[in-house]
């Protein structure tokens, strides 16, 4: 690389340099700490360096000339590192190389004015786009977008793999457009009424063709280029007109897409861009055919440029990769080998909880954890979506029952902040970014570990934070496989107890009183004089109930930290000897507890280790419990601060434990049972038979 040749040069031909760079680098220790302590290396680790972070920032590669790409990608800023230090050669001597210095300090990160890497200014971004990125706030490129700009701009296919939230849609928007305007496109691209589109992006639901079609409107608008979006739900005519007056850009779904194929609508013969985003999921949702069947109107590859982005690459994405890229396409890939596939700048939460617990549990989440940003709360059906969003005070719903324009509306009251929570099923979760979503949560663990990865992405996106709370019932719900296969290390803790929610709805209640005018104080001053000297309470305990009362509690009621069932407490069950299966358990009660209350016991789970079982407990029958142990011997009850490891539904390699939540003492068994299962009362003298998670039997009778 020139640049660094020529740098190496002028600092081996002066000895002063290097005293005078010394010196400096003392001073640097003396201000900076050990961190100074990178500037005063020699110059060729200072190299070794640049081009480790040049590497780090660009790990883009051809998948059989990785050298040449890895080239390309820092020829531009070799090119112009080189003219500054030509420039400033023509200076005098002393004053050049107190100008490189200074430029090394920047590249180790300790110039205070730093440019950063991915500056627009940086790329081939031409001044009316420039304009229009800088007046929506933008003023560097994501690592995907600076990434992949130069090798889409310069005609290659391209493969895309970056973590959900990081601007892939801008990474093949920004150089397509530059394309048609500016590049290898322009010359080729048909003009006038009529025309043909140049470009096809095709997305998986009408949501993010939506959001994709924004960003060509707002960023092809600026450079004289009009788009459509097609998809379905939507009259047709309109589309047709559209495609009849001639589109540069168009957008879609692969269903209505095909279908004016079909009708004859559109040519897609002199196509010039195709973008293939959200592939794998299109795979989930079944359009291999429609997919491959648009990819075929184009018969001569050379003449079209391929674009692929998906998160996860399974078989048939691999496989259209190898049909309709060209063998020279290159891969950018953000992801790697790495286990952790869901976003970094999330924090993974799971909260034990029963279902009918949740209605009553979400509102407290949301208080504690929204930060008075936007919440997605995602249901696995539509009718529970519509149900939950019934009950939640000024929720709104989304999913497919739903007609498209009720859709739009109620996007476009999420975005604009009309409404703070959003109950959605999966049309919702993959590709939508909606600012400020500070908040997910999940009703329960989704089918799939793909859908976790991207329901929890619609916060923490653009370089935010975010919180993904996911409820789970630790008898049905296998935590740790998700934890396995996405990567993520989740916080195990309990629902926000009412003590902890009404604390923050006391500080919210402050901030409105706050914002009360002055101006009412004469009004009530009276009354409020009166009630502190009638009510025998201080003025900050009258403070804290008109706080209570603002915020909407009239009482604290406790809530259980197995099932997040209000008026519950839960409890720790252990016998002196190893719990292997609920119905032991269930038999341990019936020693010193009527029956009637055995059974009122809620969500039955034993602990990993096999020695316990907790449950929940209605806060009146506590002391019944309590009491009553003593009258069975080894018997040990107590009330648990913070939940023990439990068994999970598929932990145990003989069967799956599943207990009811009341005379639940049957239990299920899974590949290989023989048995459907057994009542309470007979249960107790077959339990030794059964493994523990270990998968091992005991002969010992109880």
């Amino acid at each position: 690389m020139p640049s660094i040749n020529l740098s190496d040069a002028m600092v081996a031909t002066s000895p002063k340099d290097k005293k005078e760079k010394k010196l400096k680098n003392q001073t640097l220790m003396e201000t900076l700490g050990s961190d100074a302590l990178s500037g005063g290396k020699t110059k060729k680790e200072s190299k070794h360096k640049k081009e480790s972070k040049k590497r780090k920032a660009s790990e883009l590669f051809d998948d059989e000339e990785r050298s040449e790409t890895s080239s390309e990608l820092v020829e531009p800023v070799n090119s112009k590192a080189m003219s500054v230090e030509v420039e400033s050669g023509k200076k005098k001597k002393k004053k050049a190389k107190v100008q490189e210095e200074e430029g090394e300090e920047e590249e180790n990160g300790e110039g205070k004015n730093e440019e950063h890497p991915n500056a627009i200014s940086k790329f081939r971004i031409s001044e009316p786009l420039r304009a229009k990125l800088k007046e929506k706030g933008i003023e560097s490129l994501f690592p995907i977008q600076a990434m992949t700009f130069d090798i889409i701009l310069d005609g290659s296919d391209l493969v895309g793999r970056a973590r959900t939230g990081q601007g892939k849609t801008l990474a093949f928007v920004l150089p397509i457009l530059e394309s048609l305007t500016n590049g290898l496109a322009k010359s080729s691209r048909k003009t006038g009424y009529g025309r043909a589109p140049s470009v096809l992006v095709l997305l998986p639901t009408r949501e993010l063709a939506s959001q994709v079609f924004a960003d060509f409107e707002v960023y092809g608008g600026a450079l004289g280029l009009s788009s459509c979006c097609l998809y379905g739900g939507s009259p047709y005519h309109a589309q047709e007109l559209k495609l009849r007056r001639g589109v540069d850009i168009v957008v879609g779904t692969p269903g209505r897409v095909k279908d004016h194929i079909e009708r004859k609508n559109i040519d897609l013969s002199s196509l010039k861009f195709r973008v293939l985003d959200e592939a794998d999921e299109m795979l989930r949702m079944g359009f291999v055919e429609d997919v491959e069947l648009i990819l075929g109107q184009v018969e001569d590859l050379s003449k079209v440029q391929t674009l692929l982005f998906s998160a996860t690459l399974p078989g048939w994405v691999k496989d259209i990769a190898s049909r309709f890229l060209k063998p020279s396409k290159k891969t950018a890939d953000l992801v790697g080998n790495e286990k952790m596939k869901a976003s970094t700048n999330v924090r993974h939460i799971v909260i034990p909880c029963s279902s009918t617990a949740r209605s009553k549990l979400i509102p407290d989440i949301i208080r504690c954890y929204s930060s008075g940003g936007r919440t997605i709360i995602f249901t696995e059906t539509k009718d529970s979506a519509s149900e939950l969003a019934g009950l939640l005070p000024g929720a709104r719903a989304l999913h497919g029952d739903i007609q498209q324009a009720q859709r739009e509306v109620t996007l476009s009251g999420f975005r604009s902040g009309k409404f703070m929570a959003l109950v959605a099923t999966n049309v919702a979760a993959r590709g939508l970014d909606i600012n400020d979503v500070q908040l997910i949560i999940q009703c329960e663990p989704p089918r799939d570990v793909e859908a976790y990865i991207h329901r929890s992405g619609r916060t923490g996106r653009a370089g935010n934070t975010g919180v993904a709370v996911m409820l789970f019932d630790p008898r049905k719900s296998n935590i740790s496989k998700i934890e396995r296969e996405s990567g993520v290390k989740f916080e195990h803790i309990s629902a926000p107890q009412p003590a902890d929610v009404a604390k923050a709805a006391g500080i919210e209640a402050a901030e409105t009183i706050n914002q009360i005018s002055d101006s009412v104080i004469p009004a009530f001053k009276s009354a409020a004089e009166e009630l502190l000297n009638t009510s025998g309470l201080s003025a900050v305990e009258l403070l804290a109930k008109a706080l209570a009362k603002a915020a909407g509690y009239s009482e604290i009621k406790s809530r259980s930290l197995l099932t997040s069932m209000e008026n519950c407490v839960t409890v720790l069950l252990e016998a002196g000897k190893p719990i292997y299966t609920p119905s032991f358990a269930y038999g341990v009660l019936r020693r010193f507890l009527p029956e009637e209350k055995v059974e009122s016991i809620k969500g039955l789970t034993l602990t990993a280790d096999g020695r316990g079982a907790v449950f929940d407990v209605a806060v009146e029958d506590l002391d019944l419990f309590l009491t009553g142990q003593e009258n069975a011997a080894n018997v040990s009850l107590e009330v648990v601060k913070a939940l023990p490891p439990l068994q999970e539904r598929d932990q145990s390699r003989g069967g799956r434990f599943n207990s009811g939540s009341g005379g639940g003492g049957r239990f299920s068994f899974g590949r290989g049972g023989r048995n459907g299962g057994f009542s309470d009362r007979k249960n107790d003298r077959f339990s030794n038979r059964f493994s523990n998670n270990r998968g091992r039997s005991n002969g010992k009778k109880w």
